[in-house]
């Protein structure tokens, strides 16, 4: 059996793949990565299918060259936009003479979790364990084996918009991969990024891709909210074309050129000489009058974050906030003005997983993660050359085997 784990981030302007595996340790290996532009997504919603798919194959194949093996099955990213993480509880009294807690038992608790009412237009995807708790003892990852009689079960329950499920599984098969399944974006987020300090403290997440921006809070080491908002850096762009009456490219490239979102950082308010909207002519205009306007966007935005994060979970955040995505959180200027709004610490964030060198990678790198900490199941390859730091097979163990159970129910 392989562990090997592939992870698809499929995003606003760009597909990444990361492909890993545990080592010995119980580490997560890198063994190959992939990156490719894509066009077919709007504002986080596919309206292409066919050039998505082929952004998905190439970004696979990099990866597939790096790792030399063939992909045949991978776990794909659905972003906040398209779900909703219900928190649902349930119980089960043991029934046993000996008061031990089953296998089945646990089951049952999940499958009870499965069958919460949803809307006519959405469909269960994933039920995540919280905790367990034994008799009013809480905090148990694995209640197997352990005396009680009552058995309570604290559930993310993860729910999807069917067309946008439906759209994702048609993307990555049209590119010959099969769906493990779909992990929503706030499970995966912070395993590359955050510390687990962080995510016990209390800690907001924010993500700007270029056409939206996702948040994910934790608390007490637990995704408590996970939302997105469909406005990205590519609104950035488009402010200062409409704003400065010039074309997007020019706009985009200023926008890198500066890499400003702050007026105060400006150090020379030089004029520049720009194409018209109508590229029939050249005018000159002030680096201010850009920078103006990337700031008042960039307020807005962290604006939104903070009446979404204040409005839904209300409380202090040790951890304070933590920018990533490359919309934004590169532009100098940005950890200030997070900082005057959320007024709790600011830090732009890192990978802190080996092998992974940039934010591009790290919701991929993050699912792969995700996956192998949750022991589920792995993904389907073929091996060309076998990496040496792992030949090991791991015992299924108890998590590994109740998702497996559970696979044919929700795909």
């Amino acid at each position: 059996m392989s562990d090997v784990i592939v992870g698809v981030d499929i995003g606003t302007s760009k597909v990444s793949t990361v492909v890993g595996k545990t080592n010995n340790t119980g580490e997560v290996e890198i063994l190959g990565k992939g990156i490719e532009s894509c066009s077919g997504i709007k504002k986080g919603i596919i309206v292409d299918i066919e050039a998505t798919s082929n952004s998905i194959q190439s970004s696979v194949k990099k990866a597939e060259a790096q790792a030399e093996l063939k992909v045949g099955s991978a776990y794909v990213n659905i972003s906040g936009l398209h779900v909703d993480i219900i928190n649902h509880k349930t119980y089960t009294n043991i029934a046993s003479d000996s008061r031990e807690i089953s296998r089945h038992d646990v089951e049952k608790l999940l499958y009870a979790a499965g069958t919460i009412s949803i809307p006519a237009d959405s469909e269960i995807i994933d039920v995540v364990p919280r905790q367990f708790i034994v008799d009013g003892y809480d905090g148990i990852n694995d209640p197997v084996g352990m005396k009680g009689t009552k058995l309570e079960g604290d559930f993310d329950v993860v729910v999807g918009k069917i067309i946008s499920i439906q759209n994702i599984v048609r993307s990555m098969e049209k590119a010959g991969i099969k769906v493990d399944g779909l992990i929503a974006e706030g499970f995966a987020a912070g395993e590359c990024i955050l510390l687990p300090d962080e995510k016990d403290m209390g800690v907001i997440l924010i993500d700007i891709g270029g056409g939206t921006t996702e948040i994910s809070v934790y608390k007490d080491e637990k995704l408590v909210m996970n939302r997105c908002l469909p406005v990205g850096g590519d609104h950035i762009t488009n402010d200062l074309s409409i704003a400065l009456k010039m074309t997007y490219a020019e706009s985009e490239k200023i926008k890198r050129q500066f890499q400003l979102a702050l007026t105060t950082l400006i150090k020379n308010d030089q004029e520049i000489s720009v194409n018209d909207l109508s590229e029939s002519f050249k005018k000159n205009i002030k680096v201010s009058d850009a920078i103006e306007v990337i700031e008042a966007r960039v307020y807005e935005i962290f604006s939104l974050c903070k009446d979404l994060v204040y409005t839904n979970c209300p409380g202090s955040y040790g951890a304070g906030v933590v920018l990533s995505g490359n919309g934004i959180s590169t532009l100098d200027g940005a950890m200030q003005i997070a900082y005057d709004i959320f007024d709790i610490p600011v830090r732009v964030a890192a990978p802190k997983v080996k092998n992974i060198p940039t934010l591009d990678y790290c919701t991929a790198a993050g699912m792969v993660k995700y996956i192998a900490r949750q022991d589920r199941e792995a993904s389907t390859i073929s091996i060309k050359s076998i990496p040496k730091a792992n030949k090991k097979v791991r015992e299924r163990t108890f998590l590994k085997k109740v998702i497996s159970a559970l696979k044919d129910f929700f795909y």
